[in-house]
């Protein structure tokens, strides 16, 4: 099975539709990236994006994210009722298949260090990340809000975050990046607008005030409906199912003499969650998950997964893209994921301590050129796609011939750059497997020449791409700038790989 995690962003803004929009495109923007919820709350002006996708867009995505946040969110102002610290105010990874809990924190490391590096946002990890005890739990980072983090972040050693500056970023806040297994998000209604009461309830239930060990409760007015709310984190539905809590508050509730009305959860649910419930309450004997149609045409569904197409099933059809030059950003992508891959080989090895920060900068720098290149495999196919379109444009009249010679000459000169592109981040790539190779692993040398080969391949087959597609242009000053980028890259790619191999051949002859 492919390997798969899920990342769940809180964003601070559940009142403009059109903002949670562009920060889900962006996150989108990336190929492989799945969204599979977006949920707004406008009084608590909080939204929760559900994405998944292969570790390796994770990194990249989550930091589009937090990148357009910052852009479109203004914690100067915002208001609402949910605890909240920053524009992107929380971002959990959440391991599903084949990925480690190991992995998922070395990722939300890497993004922490992104986020806050090239965003100047303060980043405290927390759960399975956390640094220290007192950092598992969420709200004792979140404790005093942005307000509270904002003024004492510079002189409370307790606030110093993670990563990123110790004061705080006035525009995007502070933020939390953790990892943690699938919660349960569960909202119970009452039927009075005392809030009194739905603090009362939220104390009974939650782990903090001797409640159930997995429950994280908090009372809310929701004045758009008139009532009180008690809003829940089940952070393990296994051990304190949804069922357990929801008779709880039922119960709570008779107390004061209000009745629960309704109940809501917001973002996705594992589906076992939702089994126990209906066991629960229908009493079912000898019941089953396999009697679950959608859990049979599940394993219908993977039992038939080595028919779907591939990328290799796309390259050697009839057509005509993916090609050449998707192709030589696959090879760009495997020689940065081998870079990555001797890093994650020699860092904490106790014989290579003196390169350990180098190779693990290295390790993060390598993971966003290989995303970079697998996205660049698209936008290659596209690429071509745009041209070939711009060839089927109509001639019928003087018009529409000149309208399609331009957007054939445009179109063609977008096709030189992209694997020009191409090119120029591959040599960032090599660069990279150069230090690999010299100072990796010595047991992993041989996969370090094979990063530096897969470069080579990639540089020259994406010059290829370049130079058929300046034989088509007729401006001739653009011609010689692009040829010139092409030459240049060649030349320095070939010393680059040239480098790596002696390297490689020096080590295999001791």
């Amino acid at each position: 099975m492919a390997k798969l995690i899920e990342c769940v962003p809180n964003f601070s803004e559940g009142r403009r539709p059109e903002v949670v929009q562009a920060i889900c495109d962006a996150i989108t923007s990336i190929s492989g990236v799945s969204l599979l919820d977006k949920e707004m709350d406008r009084d608590h002006n909080r939204s929760v994006v559900t994405f998944v996708c292969h570790p390796t867009q994770l990194v990249e995505a989550a930091f589009r994210g937090y990148q357009k946040a910052s852009e479109l969110i203004d914690m100067k102002t915002h208001t609402g009722e949910h605890p909240r610290m920053g524009a992107c105010d929380v971002c959990p990874f959440i391991p599903l298949t084949d990925v480690s809990i190991e992995e998922a924190v070395e990722l939300a490391n890497t993004l922490a260090n992104r986020v806050a590096t090239e965003l100047a946002i303060p980043v405290y990890l927390y759960e399975d990340a956390a640094t220290s005890t007192k950092r598992k739990n969420l709200a004792n980072i979140r404790v005093g809000e942005y307000e509270g983090i904002r003024d004492s972040i510079a002189t409370d050693p307790e606030r110093k975050p993670d990563y990123g500056p110790a004061h705080m970023n006035l525009k995007s806040g502070a933020t939390a990046i953790g990892v943690r297994l699938p919660l349960v998000a569960f909202n119970v209604y009452l039927g009075c607008n005392d809030i009194t009461v739905a603090s009362k309830i939220a104390d009974a239930v939650r782990s903090l005030t001797g409640g159930f060990r997995f429950v994280k409760a908090l009372g809310f007015e929701i004045q758009e409906r008139n009532q009180v709310q008690i809003s829940m984190n089940l952070v393990n539905y296994s051990k304190t199912p949804i069922f357990r809590v929801f008779e709880t508050i039922k119960s709570e509730a008779a107390r004061y003499g209000v009745a629960v009305t309704s109940s809501e959860i917001i973002g996705l649910v594992p589906q076992d969650a939702i089994i126990d419930v209906a066991d629960f309450y229908l009493r079912l004997e000898k019941f089953s998950r396999n009697q679950i149609l959608e859990v049979k045409l599940s394993e219908v569904g993977h039992k038939t997964e080595a028919a779907v197409e591939t990328f290799y099933d796309e390259v050697a059809s009839a057509s005509p893209a993916p090609g050449g030059g998707s192709v030589a950003a696959s090879a760009g992508a495997l020689s940065a994921a081998l870079t990555a891959m001797v890093c994650r080989l020699t860092v904490g090895k106790k014989n290579y301590a003196t390169v350990k920060d180098e190779l693990s900068e290295i390790r993060d720098k390598a993971d966003n050129l290989r995303a970079e290149l697998t996205r660049l495999i698209d936008t290659d196919k596209e690429a071509f796609n745009a041209v070939m379109a711009a060839f089927k444009l109509s001639k019928a009249s003087d018009e529409q011939s000149t309208h399609r010679d331009k957007m054939i000459q445009e179109t063609t000169a977008e096709a030189a750059r992209v694997p020009l592109t191409v090119m120029k981040t591959t040599l960032e790539v090599l660069r990279l497997a150069l230090v690999v190779a010299q100072k990796g692993n010595e047991n992993s040398i041989s996969d370090a020449g094979v990063a530096g080969l897969m470069g080579r391949a990639a540089i020259t087959g994406a010059g290829y791409n370049v130079r058929i597609n300046l034989a088509s242009l007729k401006d001739k000053n653009l011609v010689a700038s692009l040829r010139k980028e092409w030459k240049t890259a060649q030349d320095y790619g070939e010393q680059l790989a040239s480098q790596i191999q002696s390297v490689v051949e020096s080590k295999l002859s001791r």
